[in-house]
């Protein structure tokens, strides 16, 4: 990890164990889109067991009930885990950066039908960095984000888009145009879904979709329904498994998140197949066939963050969060546990960033399809995984 992340990391996770944070308004730079004209209307009332009152603006003060947060005005949320809303729903989400003098979190998103990249302060609006031009006619879109493992220094982005023809890896620089880093990665009336994530060598993990042929997921000369490891300019990355190969592990149907452990020992990758949904353990070379957990009732289990003692996982189609409890060898030590469920979440999240051990950077996917925009869709927040357990409440 690198020293500015650890900083960043440090930061927001400092911001969010103090029940007095405070969140001032910052004045919007040039370029920063209009604020839309929205309905304010609150969504899902999240609290984060354990970590943050009811009003952000005071501490907790023993026999004093908290006041309830108020209800978003415009694309100000009063919450003070929400890094940012007024989205459509979120298929990609980064840290960029964390005022250390304020403690406000910038965070980069990404949407999938829409194919807008946006930056996201707190109490600001959204400003769209760029719109790529995407077919989000099926399951794909602008569906994967990771940012550059030197991005302090280069600015770089990476997304993960479907395009006319084909699925591609894109690298996009400020005040450039988007550079083609992989392409030809197979399009097909399903499963063109992708995911992006940095392993602890700085390779970057792409997690691809079969494009409806599950034949090209156990062909070895196929880009479609792998995780391909390579370098930042496309090319295979050292230490693969095949020398001269890009493929890491194949099998995949419509990835939804690829994760690695902090430490960098274990990946992970979540899936929805035709008869569940799943989590896979990457083994390098290996085919991804013996699911390490499975979801026979498809509640949409999309980003992961890989923990200590746990994987956290989100779900698209179901309210909240699970944890799977785990030993350090990644073997499983009981059943997925929820959290921020009901009331107290974000209602449906779909991708994840694990910030550290307990803390992560998550989007939500609540709006409908067609559905009139209201100030509450769709939000970039922190969840914090409470102290004393994994069931989402103290």
């Amino acid at each position: 990890m690198s020293r500015l992340r650890a900083v960043l990391i440090g930061s927001a996770v400092g911001l969010l164990a103090v029940g007095c944070a405070s969140f001032p308004e910052q004045p919007a730079p040039a370029g920063w889109s209009a604020a839309p004209q929205l309905t304010p209307q609150a969504g899902p009332r999240p609290e984060l067991p354990g970590e943050l009152p009811r009003n952000p603006g005071q501490g907790q003060q023993p026999g004093r009930q908290q006041a309830p947060v108020p209800p978003p005005q415009g694309c100000k949320d009063f919450h003070p885990a929400v890094v940012g809303t007024c989205l459509s729903p979120v298929s990609g989400v980064a840290l960029a950066d964390v005022n250390q003098s304020t403690g406000v979190v910038t965070a980069l998103a990404t949407e999938r039908s829409t194919g807008r990249l946006l930056r996201v302060t707190k109490d600001v609006d959204p400003v769209v960095v760029h719109t790529f031009e995407v077919d989000a006619s099926s399951d794909g879109g602008l569906t994967g984000l990771a940012l550059s493992p030197t991005y302090a220094e280069d600015q770089l982005i990476y997304v993960y888009a479907t395009t006319a023809t084909d699925n591609r890896v894109l690298r996009i620089a400020p005040g450039d145009v988007p550079k083609p880093v992989l392409t030809g990665i197979p399009k097909g009336p399903t499963g063109n879904r992708g995911v992006l994530a940095h392993d602890r060598t700085g390779a970057l993990l792409v997690a691809t979709g079969d494009a409806g042929n599950p034949a090209a997921a156990a062909d070895p000369n196929s880009l479609a329904g792998k995780v391909l490891r390579i370098d930042l300019s496309g090319q295979p990355a050292p230490g693969n498994p095949t020398q001269g190969s890009r493929v890491l592990a194949s099998g995949l149907h419509s990835p939804g998140g690829v994760c690695v452990a902090l430490d960098g020992t274990k990946t992970w990758v979540t899936d929805w197949t035709q008869s569940a949904d799943v989590l896979y353990r990457v083994e390098p070379g290996k085919a991804l066939a013996n699911p390490a957990w499975s979801w026979p009732d498809k509640p949409g289990v999309t980003g992961c963050s890989s923990l200590s003692d746990a994987v956290w996982l989100t779900t698209a189609k179901t309210p909240g969060a699970l944890t799977l409890p785990m030993n350090p060898d990644g073997s499983f030590t009981g059943k997925p546990e929820p959290m921020l469920t009901g009331e107290d979440g974000f209602g449906r999240l779909g991708p994840m960033l694990a910030l550290d051990d307990r803390t992560a950077l998550a989007g939500t996917v609540n709006k409908e399809p067609g559905g009139a925009p209201i100030s509450s869709d769709d939000r970039v927040v922190i969840i914090v995984r409470p102290q004393g357990g994994t069931s989402g409440r103290d």
